[in-house]
């Protein structure tokens, strides 16, 4: 079989596959090394030059709708809790959630960003905001060129930096990875990393953030590859979850995966349809309603057939 390219990022979970302890003759892959990894992302729904490729998950379901040949498989190698990542300039007299009604609000980088696609899906549904009473301004243009945002989206501010918007006053709060160390620039949830805990306690939804596309033709030609590489991903991650029961993981990342591990009862990166059945209808809802997606795609449409039955 020919080697296959894959772009994927460094991570615990991919460790073993990246450093080939982890392998299989049946499954020879080339590993193509882009950073950062959203590059890969936008290279794979703009190009389709690579074999398989990890991809932010609202980035694949905006791909989907708009006639992508991609296809997923149940792996998630990113996931987090995203109250974290809502900010607010001081000044601005936003004292809740519901306060973003009327304003306008900065978005690091794209509107279809899974960051801030899950931070607005919470705002509604746990803090009940009107997401279409506020103007959102991304940084950046979509991964999908060919995606058409809603009416309050303003794409005028492509190429400006958020957290200096926000620290201008050019917005008044801010989604995503905004850096802006200023004592001007505070979160907008108390408590975030708590409140995300207390969000899964309420509801069982464990967001998931990045999963691995495969394109369609690359399936087509071999049908049992979907399978092959979702427990190729399993087996790579076994090692790094042993790592970190033994305390032999000390970065912070690791530290903050055992520290997810013990709230969420177990694997804190479970794969499959099962153990994400919810987070995965919670996101394509979201998605839906923030027209990002113009219908709901169910679980048949997004992860290719050979791996519908993976626990």
């Amino acid at each position: 079989m020919t080697p296959l390219t894959i772009a994927i990022g460094s991570y615990g979970v991919t460790r073993a596959l990246k450093d080939k302890s982890v392998a299989t003759d049946r499954l020879p892959l080339d590993f193509v090394e882009i950073a950062p990894i959203t590059k890969a992302m936008r290279r794979m729904v703009r190009s389709l030059d690579l074999d398989i490729s990890e991809m932010a998950f609202t980035t694949y379901l905006c791909a989907k709708a708009q006639g992508k040949p991609i296809t997923a498989i149940p792996v998630f190698l990113t996931r987090n809790f995203h109250h974290w990542a809502a900010f607010r300039h001081v000044a601005a007299g936003i004292g809740s959630p519901k306060d973003l009604e009327g304003r306008r609000v900065v978005v690091n980088r794209g509107y279809t960003v899974t960051t801030g696609l899950w931070l607005r899906g919470i705002l509604k549904t746990e803090y009940g905001v009107d997401l279409r009473r506020i103007t959102w301004m991304p940084t950046d243009d979509e991964h999908v060129a060919e995606y058409v945002a809603p009416d309050n989206v303003d794409y005028a501010w492509r190429g400006r930096d958020a957290g200096e918007l926000l620290l201008s006053r050019a917005a008044d709060a801010g989604i995503g990875d905004i850096k802006a160390d200023a004592p001007a620039i505070r979160p907008l949830i108390p408590e975030a990393r708590r409140a995300g805990f207390a969000y899964y306690r309420r509801t069982g939804i464990y967001p998931i953030n990045h999963t691995v596309v495969v394109r369609d033709d690359v399936l087509a030609a071999t049908p049992a590859l979907a399978g092959d590489l979702v427990a190729l991903f399993e087996a790579a991650k076994a090692p790094y979850l042993a790592q970190l029961a033994a305390g032999a993981a000390t970065s912070p990342a690791d530290d903050a995966a055992r520290e997810v591990g013990r709230r969420v009862a177990g694997d804190p990166f479970p794969y499959g349809i099962a153990a994400n059945r919810t987070a995965i209808e919670a996101i394509v809802d979201f998605a839906v309603d923030q027209q990002v997606i113009p219908r709901r795609l169910g679980i048949g449409e997004l992860f290719a057939p050979g791996t519908l039955g993976h626990l």
